[in-house]
């Protein structure tokens, strides 16, 4: 299920394009978003000024408050990992040399959670990586092969396995990304263009941005922080004053130049995301989401020109094919309508279902329904209010398993 990015009231389904579709090779390590309507790309990067902790109320063992940053980089800098990994990728080029297979070597950065050997990465590091391919090496230059034991998509998140006999593994602590604030201090800790162990500081700049898995989806809650951030840091982890992960960093903004450099904003997904479905990773299960297939949109005060029948509830834009959502009958509209001072990309589709309620809590924007169905699990039913031709009924939908990805049209 797609939902708007933070800033906008308006559900915008974000394209992935693969750079191989661009006429040229697949970059190692970087793979370019392009927003629809949009002069920007944000890119996926396979790779931040220390004060008060804040409000954390993570179990403090093991951190202290009032480090440096000195002193976070002296204890946990060797947890951090150098990934690398060989891809291998199909091609649709008949009379391809190498049998239609393109070879190519990503790299990035993870970090050690535990003293069994657990490893948190990126997906995107790993994406695509062939049995034994994938390697780290540790801060005193040994390198071992890992073994990629669970993978989700979905959150760009995957699980690597190290064998812990002979190495010296420094677990990083997790904190919580729940407690951070707006203005909080980060440190960043990567492998940027392959310079490995490399620190950056900044803050929080901003909380509960959205941005785009490789799958299509989104990723909620993620944290944006002015600490540079480049290709070779995805995957690495995003560090509060007291020296707890509270994020893995995944993409940056690149301002529409061309350029793959940071331009101070960057994206980690929460490690409350991670500890979600860390069990999962762990035990190599499939990550399973509930899913209802519309995309919607957020009816408030910018949509009262359009004269709606309710002043809130999420309009539905539309319904995927054979989807949940579309087996219990929920409709999209046909009218294209564009809001007064709006860009002509920004286009609302009207006449559709206005979902007001789902099972008995009111709805009052797109972000809100998403989280309710996602709250539940694959086949369970949920009752939905929804307002259609200004006559209000009530629909059974049963949840369906998400997508591997999303069908974009």
């Amino acid at each position: 299920m797609s939902q708007p990015p933070a800033p906008n009231s308006k559900s915008i389904v974000v394209p992935l394009v693969v750079a191989a579709l661009l006429g040229g090779g697949v970059a190692a390590g970087v793979t370019t978003f392009v927003a629809g309507g949009d002069k920007h790309t944000t890119t996926v990067i396979r790779q931040p000024a220390i004060a008060s902790a804040g409000a954390n109320a993570t179990s403090r063992s093991n951190v202290d408050e009032g480090l440096t940053a000195a002193d976070i980089y002296q204890r946990y800098a060797p947890g951090v990992v150098f990934v690398r990994s060989e891809i291998t990728q199909q091609t649709d080029n008949p009379f391809d040399p190498f049998g239609g297979t393109q070879k190519s070597e990503a790299t990035g950065s993870g970090f050690v959670i535990d003293n069994s050997g657990d490893i948190l990465t990126n997906n995107h590091v790993i994406d695509g990586a062939t049995d034994g391919s994938v390697t780290v090496q540790f801060a005193d230059k040994k390198t071992v092969t890992a073994k990629v034991v669970g993978k989700d998509p979905s959150t760009d998140l995957a699980l690597l396995k190290v064998d812990p006999e002979g190495l010296d593994l420094k677990a990083l602590p997790l904190g919580s990304s729940r407690d951070v604030h707006v203005g909080d201090p980060t440190i960043a800790i990567g492998n940027p263009f392959g310079l490995d162990r490399t620190l950056t500081t900044g803050v929080v700049s901003a909380l509960q941005r959205q941005i785009q898995a490789p799958n299509g989806f989104a990723i909620k809650d993620v944290i944006q922080t002015d600490a540079a951030i480049n290709p070779g840091n995805s995957g690495g982890p995003l560090i509060d004053a007291a020296g707890r992960v509270i994020g893995i960093n995944s993409q940056i903004e690149t301002g529409g130049n061309g350029s793959q450099g940071n331009v101070g904003i960057g994206f980690a997904v929460p490690i409350d995301t991670a500890k979600q479905i860390l069990d999962s990773l762990k035990n190599g299960k499939t990550v399973q989401r509930a899913y209802l297939g519309v995309t919607s949109l957020t009816i408030d005060g910018q949509l009262d020109a359009l004269d709606l029948p309710v002043n809130h509830g999420a309009l539905v834009q539309s319904v995927e094919q054979g989807s949940p959502a579309e087996q219990a009958g929920l409709q999209a509209g046909n009218l294209q309508a564009q809001l007064q001072g709006q860009s002509s990309s920004d286009t609302v589709v009207l006449g559709g279902d206005i979902i007001t309620k789902v099972d008995g809590k009111d709805i009052t924007s797109s972000d809100q329904l998403a989280q309710l169905v996602a709250g539940h699990k694959p086949g369970d039913k949920v009752k939905m209010q929804i307002i259609r031709k200004k006559a209000t009924k009530t629909v059974t939908v049963t949840l369906g398993k998400r997508p591997a990805t999303l069908q974009t049209g």
